[in-house]
């Protein structure tokens, strides 16, 4: 038996909850398989999850996505075997490790020409996108979407995603550099929510008619101006709560400004079949190989220097996407 070195907490509260620990690490079950990590991914869930946001059992690993090579399979998988290169975005947490087993269902054979840290800084970013642009509501060429906080991990491929599709994305972010990173990775516009009215601006850019589509991860700073940005009929999805969580909302709200749709999905939810997960694999793997997205690694960390990471997070201090090594 092995160990490998983890990232853990055993309580609730701010980054300084990390504990670097030596942990055992087994043989894979039926349907399991162990993979040795070459780097693990952040995203904002890591942050909800510490905090307590999303309440977990504790003492536990934190970590939803990384890539590695496949050390060990278990009776039943059949799509792994052993000394392939592979990455995922899974449940249940523990990413921040050298090594873990894990269920095997939604572990991805990786592509030679995609890197280890592309891999683990672009598997659940980029699998939001495909759910968001292809399972959630019908978009088709010409469509316009607003996403938020565009020139983030998530916003990044979206961007560059909705360019490869003929959809037209207007982006918000905050600052002008970040928007001018957005606009650089295929973003129609972007509006700097920080200078003015950001409503009455995706307003003009859109002859007032609003957008076909809000796509919104930051939550409770933008999701009433979200609203009133969408054209009757339009869809609100909310996936994220990077500025803290939604307001209850008067559902007759909805019917006052349009008859507006609106969701509140999650990519477990969609990856949770195995067959699903790996078709969504797979399409974000052909946009990445073909050049129609390019996964941009700004941040990279130590394992040691998680709780770091989280800070400038948390801070909005990040583009792209950040990577633990290990």
């Amino acid at each position: 038996m092995t160990t490998a070195r983890t990232a853990l907490i055993e309580a609730h509260g701010g980054p300084e909850m990390f504990r670097i620990v030596d942990r055992e690490v087994g043989d894979p079950a039926p349907g399991e398989i162990r993979i040795r990590h070459a780097a693990c991914g952040l995203n904002f869930i890591d942050v909800y999850q510490r905090s307590g946001l999303y309440p977990m059992q504790l003492p536990h690993a934190l970590g939803m996505e990384a890539a590695g090579v496949i050390e060990a399979v278990g009776e039943g998988v059949t799509h792994l075997r052993i000394g392939d290169r592979a990455a995922y975005a899974a449940q249940p947490p523990g990413a921040y490790t050298q090594a873990r087993v894990m269920p095997a269902a939604q572990v991805c054979p990786l592509p030679d020409d995609i890197s280890f840290e592309e891999g683990a800084g672009m598997m659940l970013k980029g699998l939001t996108v495909q759910y968001l642009f292809h399972r959630t509501t019908p978009l088709k060429r010409g469509d316009i979407v607003l996403f938020h906080a565009a020139a983030g991990g998530v916003g990044l491929i979206a961007c560059q995603w909705a360019r490869s599709e003929g959809i037209k994305l207007i982006g918000t972010a905050g600052s002008d550099e970040k928007c001018a990173l957005a606009l650089e990775h295929g973003a129609t516009h972007c509006v700097n929510y920080r200078a003015g009215d950001w409503v009455e601006k995706v307003r003009d850019l859109t002859d007032g008619h609003g957008v076909d589509v809000v796509m919104d991860a930051v939550g409770k700073d933008t999701f009433e101006g979200s609203l009133d940005c969408l054209r009757p009929l339009g869809m609100m999805i909310s996936f994220g709560n990077a500025s803290g969580p939604v307001p209850p909302l008067n559902i007759g709200v909805l019917g006052q400004k349009g008859s507006l749709k609106i969701t509140r999905p999650t990519i477990f939810t969609h990856i949770a079949r195995h067959e699903n997960c790996q078709e969504m694999a797979t399409m974000l793997f052909a946009k990445v190989t073909s050049g129609a997205v390019n996964i941009r690694i700004d941040q990279r960390f130590a394992l040691d220097d998680v709780a770091d990471a989280h800070r400038a997070l948390e801070a909005r201090q990040t583009t792209g996407s950040t990577v633990l090594t290990v």
